[in-house]
């Protein structure tokens, strides 16, 4: 079906856009969007993978920006042509464009992360090294397609390593209730996501029977000890890995299991195939320390599409500064701490938000929380958190304050507290920050 699928949108785009140009595939989560997708790499064009819930305005948006080629935005449709007969005189090759995934700006300025043919093989074969083929022989995506961990991680890398690939287009919590018995049915040997992924899974599914599964990745957000544990106990397999990687490096770039060392919240390990350094707070880059953490490996990003100046900041003398906070030890381990853009500046005290965040997750009634700051006229910016209880829970804000006290420095305990029934999520199952604060803001009007 595969194959025949590729074959005849394959027909529909061969001879009618050029070499290296680009096609926006706003479709996923089917068989047949990997069809369109080796269709595309086929024709010798790249992949725009965009957001099959964008809006028409999004959509149009991204076609100004982008200026495809072609478009395929439905699964059961025929390709739009919009550049017909373009010839081009530059070959393909593995530096020509593959992939373009958004990470921003669908209704303003576009931020389109741009990969090669060359770094997305270069992390589909590094991803196969790290994990060996006999893990990947049952793949799980319980993910979207149109970003980095579902795609190259959940679908691109087990399906080149010659594995089955079962795709959960239905993520509602009734389906998620049914998730062990999904794994014990099809044999699932591998599967990764995201942490709120895993605190569903906790509340609604019982784990499966069978030990089927080899291997479990959890990564695109911080992960407790607490959580790790119950991911670990749930699967029934020792090999649940926290995982390090962001668009820019085309997916997974390095991680550790909980049997592999030290039980700290963040730990990543050591990178997989690269090199990693430390920009401390006085500018100065070192192999060890504490500050922003740069990357060096074949699988980053060729720029942000169209836009220089925005690549330049982040990619300097080969290195890739990814915003992210960190420690790298004297035997290389990495441990995150959360994202210089996140940061709190409360007096000039430096607070990172997802210290905070794992820190009240331990607590027996937190269910979920986010920390966020807000303006404040002494400090600059104060503390603020939104909090998920457990049903039933009768914890207040001091409550909460006091058993913090002892845990954690006193300017890092929030002030203002907002208790709510669910914390907002990104398509991505990732939390973002100003839009949980804009909630929180918004319910008190």
């Amino acid at each position: 079906m595969l194959r025949s699928r590729m074959t005849d949108r394959l027909a529909q785009l061969d001879g009618k856009i050029s070499a290296n140009s680009i096609v926006l595939l706003g479709h996923g989560g089917t068989p047949e969007f990997v069809a369109d997708l080796l269709a595309i790499w086929s024709s010798g064009a790249a992949a725009a993978c965009i957001n099959p819930a964008l809006t028409e305005n999004e959509i149009d948006t991204l076609k100004r920006f982008v200026k495809p080629a072609a478009a395929i935005l439905h699964a059961d449709q025929d390709a739009q042509i919009f550049q017909t007969n373009r010839q081009s005189t530059d070959a393909v090759t593995l530096d020509s464009p593959a992939l373009l995934l958004f990470t921003s700006g669908t209704t303003g300025n576009p931020k389109g992360v741009t990969h090669s043919f060359r770094s997305l093989s270069a992390r589909i074969a590094l991803n196969q090294a790290y994990m060996g083929s006999e893990v990947l022989q049952k793949t799980l995506c319980p993910l979207p397609t149109h970003f980095g961990h579902g795609l190259i991680g959940n679908i691109l890398t087990p399906l080149f390593a010659g594995g089955d690939v079962l795709l959960l287009s239905d993520r509602s919590p009734v389906s998620l209730s049914r998730l062990g018995v999904l794994i014990d049915e099809n044999a699932i040997s591998f599967l990764s996501s995201v942490p709120t992924f895993w605190k569903m899974v906790q509340k609604l599914s019982l784990p499966p029977k069978n030990e089927t599964l080899k291997r479990v990745h959890v990564g695109s957000a911080p992960l407790s000890i607490d959580l790790w544990d119950a991911i670990t106990k749930w699967s029934g397999t020792t090999e649940v890995f926290n995982m390090y990687g962001i668009t820019e490096t085309a997916n997974w770039i390095g991680g550790t299991s909980l049997q592999e060392g030290r039980l700290l919240d963040g730990r990543i390990g050591s990178l997989w195939g690269g090199n990693a350094m430390i920009k401390q707070e006085d500018g100065n880059i070192q192999n060890t320390g504490t500050g922003e953490i740069l990357i060096q490996c074949p699988s980053i990003m060729s720029g942000y599409y169209n836009q220089p100046d925005l690549t330049r900041e982040v990619l300097k003398d080969g290195w890739f500064y990814t915003g992210d906070i960190g420690t790298i030890e004297e035997d290389g381990e990495i441990r995150l701490t959360g994202r210089s853009k996140s940061e709190i500046n409360r007096a000039g005290m430096k607070i990172l938000p997802e210290e905070i965040d794992l820190l009240l997750e331990r607590h027996i009634e937190v269910v979920e929380v986010c920390v966020f700051g807000l303006p404040d006229a002494i400090s600059g910016e104060k503390v603020a958190v939104a909090c998920v209880l457990k049903d039933g829970s009768t914890l207040t804000r001091n409550d909460l304050i006091d058993w913090m006290k002892n845990l954690i420095r006193p300017e890092a305990i929030p002030e203002t507290w907002f208790f709510i029934d669910e914390i907002p999520k990104t398509d991505r199952g990732k939390i973002n920050r100003d839009n949980v604060r804009n909630v929180c803001l918004k319910g008190t009007d």
